[in-house]
Formats: structure tokens, sequence, C-alpha cells
């Protein structure tokens, strides 16, 4: 299993970090962030509309409506960084000997109750991608998700007492 992500507080922002260091190529995990047919394995919300700096992802609200953001940062092969509602989130990819670095930041402006379900969500979805990547599947991804969810609210829970 991978560690829980480094949440560091810097100011007023909380940037939450992950990496994982996959067995492929960078060429192959920048697919799987950029290319919908293979987003849509990992995050079936979420689609690119013009994969641009301002450029466009759009996410489906599973309601009929959708909340777009804007691409922030394009860097092809090596940076994607996007707003996330009034968050940014940050993919990076740096090549390694056995494959590639997977760094993950989410820029958080404001901490709350839902700081921690949004979280492990992320972590999941980077445990899905690397699972996918090595021809796997997480089938039971909620129960995933369910055992990272207190982690995750211990840890910011330790934060804000740590303020």
């Amino acid at each position: 299993m991978n560690p829980l992500a480094v949440v560091e507080q810097d100011g007023k922002e909380t940037r939450v970090w992950f990496v994982r260091h996959l067995k492929h190529p960078v060429e192959k995990v920048w697919s799987f962030l950029t290319d919908n047919d293979k987003l849509k394995q990992w995050f079936s919300e979420l689609r690119v509309e013009d994969l641009r700096e301002g450029g466009t992802l759009s996410f489906d609200m599973q309601n009929g409506t959708y909340e777009y953001f804007e691409i922030l940062e394009l860097k092809p092969l090596s940076v994607l960084e996007y707003t996330w509602a009034e968050n940014r989130v940050r993919f990076e990819l740096h090549p390694e000997q056995e494959g590639c670095r997977l760094v993950f930041i989410e820029t958080v402006a404001e901490v709350t109750d839902h700081t921690p379900k949004d979280i492990a969500g992320w972590d999941v979805c980077l445990d899905v991608i690397e699972a996918l990547l090595d021809g796997r599947t997480i089938s039971q991804r909620k129960a995933v998700w369910e055992e990272k969810y207190p982690r995750y609210v211990e840890k910011f829970t330790e934060l804000n007492r740590n303020k």
C-alpha cells in the first residue's frame, strides 16, 4: 500500500502531496491524464475539453450540470495543472531509471470537513491509475476509500490542532 499524502501548511494555503513511483514510461502515464478514453477509466466524471494552457476540463456533476476547470499550466509529458473549484491540482511526471515518478499536488484554499473526503478520493484515483498501468483493476474502490478516509480525517484534525 502506498503511504498517505504529505500535508503541509504555508500561510493560508495547504498543500497535499502524493508521490508514486510507476514502472511505466512518462508517455504512457501522461496518456492516463490527458486521453479521455483512459481518463474515464479512473475518473469517469472528468473530461479534457481543450488540452492547452487556458483550455478546460469538465466535471460532470451527475445532475445534468457541469463544472469547468481551467488549465493553468501545460508542459506536454511533464506538467498538467488546473483549477479544481477554488483549489488547484497539479500532476508532474519525472522520468526515472525504471519508469517515472508521478507527483500530485493539490493546493487547498481552505480546509473544510470535505477536504479529507477529496484527498482520500485522489489517493484512490492514483492507486487506480497505477493498477491500470500494471494491467490490474481495483474492483472495490469504495472499500479502499473507506479504509483511507478516516486516516485523512485524523491527519487534518492533527493539522488543525497544530495551527
